[in-house]
């Protein structure tokens, strides 16, 4: 993994941006997410470290981001003696938008019911244009889960984010029951997806302020979808 020693101290920040007052947006405050947000960002990060801590980001992120799953009371015989505690009641959908999104999915399985899905969702936002363009969906014809959680590590325009999103409502899952897990988001991008979006909550893991001319987030961390699966010089 990236070495620490490649980070150097910051005099001061160079950006004090908050985060839009909305109840549906998220923002981790968290030290161990910000450490490895560092170490993602930086170039040298190779794509074995990067899908490392990728993971490791995405676990603080579902962590924090089902607090609110409903739980059903439960008893059993431990070791020593019988025990009363809770499990998750609600039938999960974890959606990646792929490709990136695949990056996010094994942290979430790690913490979520083993009867959690995984269904998968095709889209990539065409480069002049940067509209969504849909090319895969692995939706069952009926929903058979009560949450959704969509995750992608970028948030840059928004487009795609929001293609996913009302996919996933049109497949009969109300917006209350859809979360979007992203590691990072642009101040365009999320805004969009709030105003796309009522009542769908995100929880993003950090917020840039600046897209380039091609939507890009500055600084970013690059293409996570090359970096993770290593084909940066496919390009």
């Amino acid at each position: 993994m990236a070495s620490t020693a490649l980070l150097t101290p910051a005099t001061e920040r160079t950006s004090s941006y908050a985060p839009p007052s909305n109840p549906s947006l998220h923002v981790l405050d968290h030290p161990l997410y910000q450490h490895q947000l560092a170490h993602l960002r930086l170039a040298e990060t190779d794509a074995r470290a990067f899908r490392q801590r990728t993971r490791a980001a995405a676990t603080v992120l579902c962590v924090e981001a089902t607090r609110d799953l409903e739980v059903q009371a439960v008893q059993g015989q431990g070791p020593l003696a019988t025990f009363e505690g809770d499990t998750v009641k609600e039938r999960i959908g974890v959606v990646p938008i792929l490709r990136a999104g695949l990056g996010l999915v094994d942290a979430c399985l790690d913490l979520l019911p083993d009867d959690t899905s995984v269904l998968h969702i095709g889209l990539f936002r065409e480069k002049k244009s940067l509209q969504p363009v849909e090319y895969y969906s692995k939706l069952p014809a009926q929903p058979t889960v009560d949450r959704v959680l969509i995750v992608d590590p970028l948030v840059a325009t928004g487009g795609t984010a929001i293609a996913c999103v009302h996919m996933i409502r049109d497949w009969g899952i109300p917006a209350n029951k859809i979360k979007f897990l992203c590691l990072l988001g642009s101040e365009q991008g999320i805004q969009a997806l709030l105003d796309a979006c009522p009542g769908v909550e995100i929880w993003c893991g950090h917020i840039d302020k600046t897209l380039d001319g091609q939507g890009l987030m500055i600084p970013g961390l690059g293409d996570a979808g090359d970096r993770l699966f290593a084909t940066l010089a496919n390009h």
